[in-house]
């Protein structure tokens, strides 16, 4: 490798091994679009047709459900308006007038699918279902990220201008499922229901929650033009992954196809974790990791963790398999000294790190991870 330097190399074989971790094409599924995500990385390990636009029924919940917890008081108390008892589709029968907290509309919407409670949010922020969607398509765009998502109603009742894609929507779970009061909800099998007009003990409509070693969460969903749709977290030790099933033909074989994603994601991949705190690089200038940084590894695979001189840890796999590159916050000393470089640099040596640094911002831009 005379006249190449190490990221050099890795540029070489990033153009012959792809960055990312893939799939395995024998995976078969019936559901229309599908996709598997790494929660803790983002990494994708499985998608078909994973950004094509599609109608997701009361897996828009999803989105109701964190903006009302991240944008609300879960104390407040909402009067039900008649409006909310009307809507059509699964409730939990609130009456008008009815006093509930915003807390346990949440509960009733994601547990019981509660289109009335999905309604009653909605007004509750915004006075109307129509404005309350431009409040989620906000969140969705600004705080979340994702760009091909449009949503009219806060519970997932069929409109023509109402859609997701699956990338969409594992992007969302992954998010949401980071807000503890949402996953504790989500996570809920049984809860009892004493409102004023139905008493009851809800039970969870994801039919895996219970069922499948490891399921988490979050949501199903059914509206005839969207078919059967179903999001699911699910997690084994350090792993946890997010599946996302659209337009399949029976809730059955909804919860079929996840499960074979699942068992698929947890048997090919895990995550590693390299830990946040102080590293050098080779000529002893300190970096500081301020969180963790997840990777996305096959089973087994082992990793190495290297600093540039200009302050980049990458993660490698196997075969120097790029798995991750992330910019480092420069340590200041307290006392000034001066920064420690190689004593002389000649020109090609100068010309040499330029094209390190490119490389680098490259490939920090193909991963998408090259966060300050």
């Amino acid at each position: 490798m005379k006249g190449f330097s190490k990221i050099a190399f890795l540029l070489f074989l990033s153009l012959s091994i792809p960055l990312s971790v893939e799939a395995n094409d024998k995976v078969e599924i019936q559901s229309e679009t599908a996709i598997i995500m790494d929660s803790k990385s983002g990494k994708v390990l499985y998608e078909k047709k994973a950004h094509q636009q599609m109608y997701p029924a009361s897996i828009t919940k999803i989105i109701t459900g964190i903006v009302a917890l991240e944008q609300g008081n879960i104390s407040d108390i909402v009067t039900v308006s008649s409006e909310a008892t009307r809507v059509i589709g699964t409730r939990v029968y609130l009456l008008e007038g009815e006093d509930v907290t915003l807390e346990k509309l949440v509960q009733g919407m994601m547990i019981n699918s509660g289109n009335d409670a999905g309604t009653a949010i909605a007004e509750h922020f915004d006075g109307s279902e129509e404005k309350f969607s431009n409040r989620m398509n906000d969140f969705i765009t600004e705080v979340v990220g994702v760009k091909n998502s449009n949503f009219t109603n806060p519970h997932g009742l069929f409109g023509e201008e109402h859609y997701t894609t699956a990338y969409d929507m594992a992007k969302i779970t992954q998010y949401a499922m980071k807000n503890e009061a949402f996953r504790e909800i989500v996570g809920t099998k049984f809860l009892e229901w004493n409102g004023e007009g139905w008493e009851t003990t809800l039970i969870n409509h994801h039919r895996l929650l219970g069922n499948y070693e490891g399921v988490t969460g979050v949501k199903n969903g059914y509206v005839s033009m969207s078919g059967h749709t179903l999001v699911t977290s699910a997690e084994r030790g350090d792993t946890e992954l997010i599946v996302v099933t659209l337009n399949a033909p029976s809730a059955k074989i909804a919860s079929r196809d996840t499960m074979t994603l699942l068992d698929y994601g947890f048997e090919h991949f895990e995550t590693k974790t390299v830990d946040s705190g102080n590293y050098y690089d080779s000529f002893g200038n300190e970096y500081k990791l301020a969180e963790d940084l997840f990777v996305t590894t096959h089973k087994g695979e082992t990793i190495e963790v290297n600093v540039s001189v200009y302050g980049y840890i990458t993660v490698l796999g196997e075969n120097n398999r790029l798995l991750s590159i992330k910019a480092l916050q420069r340590k200041v000393p307290e006392k000034p000294q001066v920064m420690l470089e190689p004593k002389q640099e000649t020109k090609s040596k100068e010309a040499t790190n330029f094209f390190e640094h490119s490389i680098l911002t490259w490939l920090g831009g193909k991963l998408g991870v090259m966060e300050k």
